[in-house]
C-alpha cells in the first residue's frame, strides 16, 4: 500500500535533515500509528506521504487508488454558517460523487441525523465524525488521519477509535494515523512507527509502551 525507502528531507534539500533515512512499508489492511514527541518529524512525514512535500532523497511510493484524509481539527468558527450536509455535498462535488445521498455518507459514522446542523454547533467528537465520514467518500483504500482525538472528549474518543478499528477489521481499510493518544491508539494499532530525532522505526505496541513507561516513569 505504501513504500518508503531511505527517505531524507529538509526544506533546503541538504543536511541537516528534518527526516533522515526513513523506511516504512505499510501492507494492505494494516493499522499503523505514527508516534513520537512534538517536533520529532511526524507531521513532516505525513505531509510527504500526502505529497504536500517532496523527498530530498530516497523514494516514497503510494499504491492506494484513493486516499481519504482527516486533518487536525481546526478551531471551529461558531459564526460560520455552513451545515454538515453542505460540507459533505461540496466535498462530494469535488470528487464527482455529489449524486450519493448525504445521509448515506454520514451514516458511515452515525451522523446521518445531523445533516441540517451547523458545523459550529457540533461537539468536538461530532465534528471529527463528520470529517471522517467525508474522508470515506469514494471508498478510499488508505485512510490518513492527523491526531484524530485532539479537542475531543473521552467518550467521543472511544467512539471514534472504535469506528476506525471496525473499518480496519471489517472493510480491510488501511489506516495510517499520526497519534499522541497512546491509550486509544495502543488498542487499535497493529504496529507503531516511532519517530524520534528525525529517524524512525517500527515497533510493537507493547514494546513502545514499555519504553515510554521506563523513560517517563509514568503510565499510559
Amino acid at each position: 500500500m505504501l513504500t518508503i525507502d531511505h527517505l531524507y528531507f529538509s526544506y533546503t534539500g541538504k543536511a541537516p535533515w528534518l527526516l533522515e533515512d526513513i523506511s516504512l512499508h505499510v501492507e494492505k489492511g494494516e493499522y499503523i500509528s505514527i508516534v513520537g514527541n512534538n517536533g520529532s518529524g511526524k507531521s513532516t512525514l505525513l505531509k510527504l506521504i500526502l505529497s504536500f512535500l517532496s523527498p530530498s532523497k530516497g523514494t516514497l511510493t503510494c499504491h492506494a487508488k484513493r486516499i481519504g484524509y482527516v486533518p487536525q481539527m481546526p478551531a471551529r468558527d461558531q459564526a460560520f454558517p455552513i451545515t454538515v450536509g453542505e460540507v459533505i455535498h461540496s466535498y462530494g462535488k469535488l470528487l464527482h460523487l455529489s449524486s450519493i445521498p448525504v445521509k448515506d455518507i454520514l451514516s458511515a459514522t452515525g451522523m446521518e441525523d445531523f445533516s441540517h446542523e451547523l458545523m459550529g454547533n457540533l461537539s468536538g467528537g461530532q465534528h471529527q465524525k463528520v470529517l471522517i465520514a467525508r474522508a470515506l467518500m469514494g471508498h478510499p483504500d488508505l485512510l490518513i488521519l492527523d491526531e484524530p482525538s485532539t479537542g475531543v472528549d473521552i467518550e467521543s474518543q472511544r467512539e471514534i477509535y472504535s469506528e476506525l478499528s471496525r473499518l480496519n477489521r471489517e472493510k480491510k481499510l488501511t489506516v495510517l494515523s499520526v497519534e499522541h493518544n497512546m491509550e486509544e491508539a495502543g488498542k487499535v494499532s497493529s504496529q507503531l512507527y516511532h519517530v524520534t530525532g528525525g529517524k524512525g522505526h517500527l515497533c510493537s505496541v507493547d514494546h513502545y509502551i514499555r519504553e515510554y513507561i521506563e523513560k517517563e516513569g509514568g503510565h499510559v
